[in-house]
């Protein structure tokens, strides 16, 4: 499938955007990269993951206490992802290359690979949102069905009930099939990947190796193979379960759209940031410890129409978007609840669960 083109117009919406967004940072005379507030949160989220690693592994707690610390290292593992690699991997986290380049490759010591996630995220996920058929991220055959030009199964008839345990099982699929099969195929969907280079291969197979070393080898090493399989499931069904919810209660609700290029010209009816806007939900974003949590992304507009800002400056630049598309009468898609966003969610599914 052929990469569809955005329309283009004289006076765009999004060169508005960018001078009123570039007029704040100006004028409050701070970078919009991360800060203090950032860098001492990702402090507290790898001391937390190591302190509970270790703990897990070499001093055995009793059972009730393992089976929660094991909860507790999935959702740290999500939040080092949300807040730390994402922000590093879209280059926000620091002003500093290097230090970006750092933070984003906690995404390889956690067990997947950052040339992989930027090809799909950075440039298919962001550039092509919710548009079938190239966006990756919403592919889920045949398992769920989340836009209603997806081919449709018999399974989906329940899917609005079995959704929970389809999302737990994202990170460890993830870690332990797609990341092969996107390196091995040499493609992410119909998008092929950039050729790598001889050090991206080492470092593919060298985290690769760390990771199972980690995560497999020494637990089993210390606590035997049953214990660390019944760990490791949960450990990991709850860290997919969490990035998988967030990705889809921003994306995958029933005010989201999910258009289509015309197939006679390959354009799409509107420009990329209004695209967004369309494609794109917020929720709960008054909520300080979920966006402490999740690293900022129920501030998901913010950050689709300003990747390479740090979520820390989204709670003040979401302000001048609200305005702008007010302005502008653009949509401007938010659920002020979680569970409003969750129930919306549901509701999608249910209603895509019929032909």
């Amino acid at each position: 499938m052929a990469s569809p083109k955005f329309s283009s117009a004289s006076q765009s919406f999004h060169g508005e955007l960018k001078r009123r967004i570039s007029e704040y940072f100006a004028k409050a005379g701070k970078p919009s990269t991360g800060n203090f507030t950032l860098y001492s949160k990702a402090i507290i989220l790898v001391a937390s993951f190591l302190f509970v690693y270790i703990h897990l592994v070499f001093y055995t707690p009793v059972t009730w206490l393992a089976i929660t610390e094991c909860i507790v290292l999935g959702g740290l593992t999500a939040a080092i992802g949300f807040n730390i690699m994402h922000d590093g991997m879209h280059g926000s986290f620091s002003r500093y290359k290097w230090v970006n380049e750092l933070a984003g490759l906690s995404l390889n010591f956690l067990g997947a690979n950052n040339f992989m996630w930027r090809t799909k995220h950075n440039i298919i996920h962001h550039t092509y949102t919710n548009i079938e058929g190239i966006d990756d991220d919403i592919e889920a055959k045949p398992l769920l069905r989340l836009c209603e030009t997806q081919k449709y199964y018999k399974i989906h008839r329940f899917q609005h009930w079995y959704f929970w345990a389809a999302y737990s099982l994202l990170y460890i699929w993830w870690v332990f099939f797609t990341d092969y099969k996107k390196y091995f195929s040499g493609k992410i969907g119909p998008t092929p990947l950039k050729k790598m280079t001889i050090g991206q291969h080492i470092s593919f197979w060298g985290f690769k190796l760390l990771h199972a070393f980690i995560f497999m080898a020494v637990p089993i090493y210390t606590l035997g193979f049953s214990t660390w399989v019944v760990g490791f499931i949960i450990y990991g069904m709850f860290a997919g379960f969490v990035l998988s919810i967030v990705f889809q209660l921003a994306h995958t609700v029933e005010d989201t759209h999910f258009p289509q290029a015309d197939p006679s010209t390959g354009k799409m009816e509107d420009e990329w940031a209004i695209h967004q806007l369309k494609t794109t939900a917020n929720f709960a974003t008054r909520n300080k410890l979920i966006s402490w949590l999740v690293g900022g992304l129920n501030f998901q507009v913010e950050h689709h129409l300003f990747p390479r800002i740090s979520h820390v400056h989204y709670p003040a630049i979401s302000k001048i978007i609200k305005k702008a598309c007010q302005d502008f009468g653009m949509p401007y898609i938010e659920y002020p609840k979680m569970r409003m966003a969750v129930a919306s969610h549901v509701h999608h599914l249910r209603n895509l669960s019929r032909k």
